[in-house]
């Protein structure tokens, strides 16, 4: 199980980075439909690219973590299911997005569980002993 948390909360982590990357870099351009959306929408899509990785940068750290801290992995993944349910919202509020957007919307309601279940697995590995914490690559 540690192997398995840590390969997904690394890629957790890459992916966010590089997502936000992508909007800091892109603006407008990164969005689906979202080209045309003006200045405003611009700016604001960039910070949020920015707190994006900055969010990548923290399950990386999480990662390194030896044994991983599973209360973070769950406060980590908590942040990713509340962005899932925010989209739920848009949705109910405000209609259809993109579709791409709609397979995010999957992915973060979706990946949280298998977080949670992870973490609580690892956690329980390493309250009764079980194994040994799987080291750092490079380490």
């Amino acid at each position: 199980m540690a192997r398995a948390l840590r390969a997904l909360t690394l890629l957790m982590g890459w992916a966010c980075v590089a997502i936000g990357l992508l909007h800091v870099l892109l603006g407008n351009a990164a969005l689906p439909g979202a080209t045309d959306a003006g200045a405003t929408v611009d700016s604001w899509g960039r910070f949020m690219g920015a707190a994006f990785a900055g969010y990548g940068l923290a399950w990386l750290w999480a990662a390194r973590q030896h044994p991983i801290p599973a209360q973070i992995v769950r406060w980590l993944a908590g942040v990713f299911l509340l962005g899932g349910l925010a989209r739920l919202l848009s949705l109910a509020v405000a209609g259809g997005p993109h579709g791409f957007q709609i397979a995010l919307t999957v992915l973060e309601l979706g990946l949280p569980p298998v977080y949670f279940w992870l973490a609580d697995a690892e956690e329980k590995a390493v309250r009764e002993g079980v194994g040994r914490p799987v080291a750092a690559a490079g380490r």
